[in-house]
């Protein structure tokens, strides 16, 4: 029978289980410190910070209320200059239209005042008593190369009358070394032109334009007068000028 081995002697370590929990509290104590200490410079800065927040929220109100009272203003002071530049462009306007129709009125208060000096002479006491005539008759140059005239009738022999008609006119002169007329067609350079109406009852100015040949010399104007009475026909000299005026 062999011999039992002799018993091991105790160890001298022990295994121990070890709890987690007790060596994570450290941990958790730090958080909360941390924690704390944010809640803590948050509360400091907000009461540091909440007094100059709303003397900073005041003045942006305020700054705000300024800009729109100031764009208000410029706006409306864009409306008026907007407004006064209209204005004085209406005025303008108004006073030029005034002016062209103050100058129009002088010019037909110019032309009514030579009527009555002409009315006079032809009517007056002095004046002579005469029927159906041609007082007389003016011709201009224009810038066209045609000649612009004007023959004025009269008659003062019956003033409850009135004379109607057409008025015609032939221009006589040399045309290559000959006397030469050129007759009412002629003169418009067309065929068969009706004569110019005539209806007044003291007188009338008969104005128009017609075209004299470039190689045609004129010396002599004969107007023709043909109406409910008597025949009319007068001659008037060129007398060389652009103006031609009956005796």
């Amino acid at each position: 029978m062999s011999a039992s081995p002799p018993p091991s002697p105790p160890s001298r370590f022990r295994i121990v289980r070890r709890d987690g929990s007790a060596g994570r509290w450290p941990w958790w104590l730090a958080g909360l410190l941390w924690l704390a200490s944010l809640v803590g410079v948050w509360y400091w800065a907000t009461q540091r910070a909440a007094p100059a927040l709303a003397g900073t929220q005041t003045g942006l109100d305020e700054t705000r209320r300024a800009l729109a009272a100031a764009q208000a203003e410029l706006k409306d002071r864009v409306q008026r200059e907007a407004t006064l530049s209209r204005s004085d462009q209406i005025s303008r306007a108004a006073n030029n239209e005034i002016q062209n129709v103050l100058a129009e009125r002088d010019e037909e208060i110019a032309g009514l005042r030579a009527d009555v000096a002409f009315y006079e002479r032809l009517v007056g006491a002095t004046g002579q008593r005469r029927g159906l005539s041609v007082h007389s008759a003016q011709f201009v140059p224009e810038a066209a190369g045609t000649w612009q005239y004007e023959i004025v009738l009269t008659q003062n022999l019956n003033r409850g009358a009135i004379s109607k008609g057409q008025m015609r006119f032939s221009v006589e002169g040399v045309r290559e070394g000959k006397l030469t007329a050129i007759d009412w067609d002629a003169l418009h350079q067309r065929e068969e032109v009706p004569g110019q109406e005539y209806s007044f009852r003291y007188f009338q100015r008969i104005a128009g334009s017609v075209m004299l040949p470039k190689d045609f010399t004129p010396q002599r104007v004969r107007v023709s007068l043909r109406g409910s009475g008597a025949p009319v026909d007068q001659a008037f000299d060129w007398s060389g000028g652009p103006r031609i005026n009956g005796d």
